[in-house]
């Protein structure tokens, strides 16, 4: 193969793992939950064979499926994006990140404010927009930092633009980012900005920033860059895996940019992989818990698949998975859910395949790798 082309449905699950409970999440199925919705429409992802995969039992299965299709269990020890993009790119994790359910250490904090000169507000776990309104003229007032955490292994920095530009924001995210390593490494230091007049309302802008932690090991992406292939990054890829590994990237304000950007890039000549995350289905519909946004987003996807489809030449490979599950009518939690996660592959030179059930996201890993001709480790194994 020539190109492959990765698109992540960031958080979309398609049933929960046997250790799911264990992970504080009960009968959980982002798929299944948004398949109720009267907005959702998927007829090309059914095509791909989306509704045969093992364990999927919304929707008729198809006859005839004209894509390779299965599902990913996790095995790292967590349920977030960075520890699932590391998998889902050949490294699993045995420990999960650290997590502050009661708010970050003093020591860390103290430090933080004598290195950016700013007090800080909250230092609670939070929902990302609750948190600007309650502190939002806090922080006008005082221009001390939002800082919140969530269940995930985050340390989030809201700012409004017009009180902390958007440099000092994401300098003071780098200066957090050297502080928090070793027993307090957490994923991603993330910055936050929102705009709004005095008393609110506030919202956040498209400014978001993350700054993650260095995979452990090489991923697939060190291993393609090295061979001297291509690896096009689209969306917030380059933040997960902190720029290593990439040749290009472009960051995005959503799905509909992320998917435009693919476009255009499938109509380029390189040798490589391009690989994309749709963030909206997480951050806009699973966290908050919209069932029909989520289900209006898939469905969106679903109807420019045929566009990126005709762009798959007899060289190319189109694979569609995701990095964990966000439940949208779970509501013991507004978190990411622990569930399988599809794979789903289109290749015009492949005839299509049943993977059933894999044990690692890292799988996908190892085919791409396969199918680009390039060696390196991986903790999967090749599925084509």
């Amino acid at each position: 193969m020539k190109r492959v082309f990765l698109i992540v449905l960031d958080s979309f699950g398609i049933g929960e793992e046997p250790d799911a409970a264990a992970f504080g999440d009960v009968n959980v199925n982002t798929l299944r939950s948004v398949a109720g919705s009267p907005f959702f429409r998927v007829p090309n992802l059914w095509k791909l064979g989306l509704f045969n995969i093992d364990g999927v039992t919304v929707m008729e299965k198809n006859d005839s499926p004209i894509g390779s299709y299965g599902r990913l269990r996790e095995k790292s020890m967590g349920k977030d994006t960075t520890i699932g993009h590391w998998e889902i790119a050949g490294v699993v994790s045995p420990k999960p990140l650290p997590t502050y359910p009661e708010g970050f250490p003093r020591e860390i904090l103290d430090e933080f404010s004598r290195r950016t000169g700013r007090g800080v507000l909250c230092n609670r776990p939070y929902s990302g927009t609750a948190v600007i309104q309650e502190y939002g003229n806090r922080h006008l007032e005082t221009g001390d930092l939002i800082v919140y955490t969530s269940a995930d292994s985050v340390f989030q920095i809201a700012a409004h633009e017009e009180v902390v530009p958007l440099e000092e924001l994401y300098e003071d995210c780098r200066i957090a980012r050297e502080i928090l390593k070793g027993e307090h490494g957490v994923g991603r230091v993330i910055a936050r900005p929102f705009i709004g007049p005095k008393d609110g309302p506030f919202t956040r802008t498209a400014h978001r920033h993350d700054f993650s932690l260095l995979p452990p090991k090489d991923t697939m992406l060190d291993h393609l860059k090295k061979a001297g292939k291509e690896v096009l990054a689209v969306g917030k890829i380059q933040d997960i895996f902190a720029g290593q590994g990439i040749t290009e990237h472009v960051y995005t304000s959503g799905n509909a940019e992320g998917i435009e950007r693919t476009l255009e890039w499938m109509d380029r000549d390189f040798e490589g992989l391009c690989f994309v995350n749709l963030v909206d289905f997480d951050m806009l519909y699973g966290h908050r818990r919209d069932v029909d946004g989520y289900a209006k987003a898939l469905t969106y996807f679903d109807e420019k698949l045929p566009e990126m489809m005709k762009k798959v030449g007899p060289e190319d490979a189109l694979m569609i998975t995701a990095d964990h599950g966000c439940d949208p009518a779970y509501l013991a939690t507004t978190d990411h859910t622990r569930e399988y996660v599809p794979f789903l592959v289109y290749a015009p030179s492949i005839a299509p395949v049943n993977f059933g059930t894999r044990e690692t996201f890292a799988d996908v890993a190892a085919t791409v790798l396969a199918l680009l001709g390039t060696k390196g480790e991986t903790a999967g194994k090749p599925l084509l």
